[in-house]
This record gives structure tokens, C-alpha cells and sequence, in this order.
């Protein structure tokens, strides 16, 4: 089924407007892995978000099939995969490399996608990452942090990974009923992630009010509304005009951590945050008006 322009742009303003979501992640996770270890909390996370969701949605949780949960459990492996790898990357690597690295999952979608779906991307998509390339580079200045260590290769993985998540989640959104997918993918995400605390860490827990109100945060905007955002909407655009929105993350991050952390964006970071935007408005309004064109 085809979508209407109107719809699509719809649709991507929602995911344009769930990045300043994400974007707290990343203040919000500082503040909670100060209390307990990373992988024990993003088990905690995304064990409340399931608590929750049932509580909130039983019908739902009902409606999972065996399909829709076969289809969660391989979208929650490539969004676990992602996390874990990032959260233990920044261990050794810093914010700015990992924050870049990771936005070259704008890279790897398109390829992934044509593997996968043989769609080639637009010469509106290339140009706009092009210019998001060079943006996310001027905002999060990579080469400060130093040469490359091991945690540079774990997040270049993560940034695979979380293409791969959103490729997938294009294939297989359409076929399932946005709330019961979901849960689909949070309830095997836990499971996941309790895997990663056994096997990977030596759980560290000393929480206070600030590490418990992190986690509650995180499980309900981070987990379940933007879980269900991605699930309902992505599927009205590409994989590619999709990840290409999501870049705007660090640019949100960025502002947030000047604000809340003391954080200094220099110019080049305010240049690079505008080449940013610019490359979704490439991106986006050559897309549509090819898109009305043909219509």
C-alpha cells in the first residue's frame, strides 16, 4: 500500500519530534550508570517497561501471536545488540566518538536496505547524508578524543546493529498491529538483557532517587512510547528518510547537555548541528516533492 505525501509527512514529523526523546537518553543514562552497572540498568529499564505495558495494554499483550513475537524477538536482538554494545563502548572510548560513530548507522541503513529489500537510496537521500556526515563530524569533533581503541569498534557494531533494527522493523511493521508488536520486542529485550548482566558484568547497585527516577523515565518515553512511535510510524517512510531524521539526536543532545550539564557547543558544533537539519530538509523536502510530483 502506498502512502499519501500528506501521511508520510505526517509521520515524519512524529519521528522528527520523538529524537528530542532520545536525546535525553543520553543525560539521563549518565546520570543512572553513576548508581548502577550498565547492563543491570537497562535490564531494570526495560523489565518495568514490560511490568508496565501489561499493566497499561493487557488486550494488547493478548494479541501477541507466535509470528509477531518470532518477528519482536529478532527486532529486540538487533536493539539490544546496539545498546549493549554502546553502553560498554563508552567504558572506553568518549561521548563525542561514540555520539559520531554511532550516527554512521546513517550510512550503514541504505546499504543494509538495499541488501535486504533491493532499494537503492534516492540521490536526495545521498545528498542528505552527505551533509549529515559532515554536520555530526563538525558537532561532535571524533578526532578530539584520540586514536582508535576498542570501544570505537564496539560502537561502530552498535551503529550496524541499530541499521539493522530499523531496516528490519521496515519489514515487518506493516505485517502486525503496532501495540502488540511492541511488547513483542520489549518482552524479549529484558530477557536479553539479563542474559548480558549473567554472562557480561558484575552487577553494582546503589541507587538513589535520582538512579530510580532515571529508570522509570527511560521505561516509559524512551521504551514504550518510543517504541510504539517507531513501530506505528517508521513504516509511512523509508528505512533511509527514517535513520536521516534520527541523526537530529546529537543536535538535541548537544543542546541538552549545554544546558543541563554546563556542556560549551563552540562553533563548530553550531555548525555542524545546522548542517544537521539542513541534511533531513534536503533529504526530506526533495523527497516529497518528488514524491507530489509523481503522484
Amino acid at each position: 500500500m502506498l502512502t499519501r505525501p500528506s501521511e508520510r509527512l505526517t509521520a515524519e514529523l512524529i519521528l522528527f519530534a520523538t529524537t528530542f526523546i532520545w536525546s535525553s537518553t543520553f543525560i539521563v543514562l549518565k546520570w543512572g550508570i553513576e548508581e548502577l552497572s550498565p547492563l543491570l540498568f537497562l535490564a531494570l529499564r526495560f523489565t518495568l517497561a514490560v511490568a508496565l505495558f501489561a499493566l497499561l495494554f493487557p488486550a494488547a499483550v493478548r494479541r501477541v501471536t507466535k509470528d509477531a513475537f518470532h518477528h519482536g524477538a529478532g527486532l529486540a536482538l538487533f536493539f539490544t545488540l546496539g545498546f549493549v554494545l554502546q553502553t560498554v563502548g563508552l567504558q572506553y572510548t568518549t561521548a563525542s566518538k561514540s555520539a559520531f560513530i554511532t550516527g554512521l548507522m546513517v550510512v550503514f541503513t541504505p546499504l543494509i536496505q538495499y541488501v535486504w529489500e533491493r532499494r537503492p537510496p534516492t540521490r536526495a537521500n545521498l545528498a542528505g547524508i552527505a551533509v549529515v556526515l559532515t554536520g555530526l563530524w563538525l558537532l561532535t569533533d571524533p578526532l578530539a578524543g584520540g586514536g582508535l581503541n576498542r570501544g570505537d569498534l564496539l560502537t561502530f557494531f552498535c551503529a550496524v546493529s541499530f541499521a539493522c533494527y530499523i531496516v528490519y522493523m521496515d519489514l515487518v511493521s506493516r505485517r502486525h498491529e503496532p501495540l502488540t508488536l511492541t511488547f513483542a520486542q520489549i518482552a524479549p529485550t529484558a530477557l536479553y538483557c539479563w542474559l548480558g548482566v549473567a554472562l557480561l558484568e558484575t552487577p553494582r547497585a546503589a541507587p538513589t532517587w535520582v538512579g530510580i527516577s532515571a529508570i522509570v523515565y527511560l521505561a516509559v518515553a524512551a521504551t514504550i512510547v518510543t517504541g510504539f512511535v517507531m513501530t506505528r510510524y517508521q513504516k509511512e517512510t523509508t528505512p533511509t528518510r527514517a535513520v536521516v531524521i534520527y541523526t537530529v539526536e546529537p543536535v538535541w543532545t548537544a543542546l541538552m547537555a549545554a544546558a543541563l550539564l554546563g556542556e560549551r557547543l563552540g562553533p563548530a558544533g553550531i555548525i555542524g548541528g545546522g548542517l544537521i537539519l539542513a541534511g533531513v530538509l534536503v533529504s526530506e523536502l526533495a523527497g516529497n516533492a518528488k514524491t507530489v510530483h509523481s503522484s
